[in-house]
């Protein structure tokens, strides 16, 4: 699939790390599974792993954190 970004890019699997932001706090979820362009690096997520990684985020939020770094482990 060619990037919807760049146009030029073709999307390959790899990790990044995804940064979350609500109202002054900051989680970072680090080793996300993504499809990744390798031109201009825009990344998408497939749903599945995009859900759980606001779940994830909503958890930290929840105990009132103001800022987090969390790896994500996905089967």
């Amino acid at each position: 699939m060619d990037c919807v970004i760049c146009k030029n890019g073709k999307f390959y699997k790899g990790k990044v790390t995804v940064t979350l932001e609500n109202n002054g706090a900051i989680i970072l979820v680090k080793d996300v599974p993504a499809h990744i362009c390798d031109v201009c690096e825009h990344y998408f997520l497939d749903e599945d792993i995009a859900r759980e990684v606001l779940k994830r985020g909503q958890e930290s939020l929840s105990k009132g954190t103001e800022l987090e770094v969390i790896k994500l482990r996905v089967a």
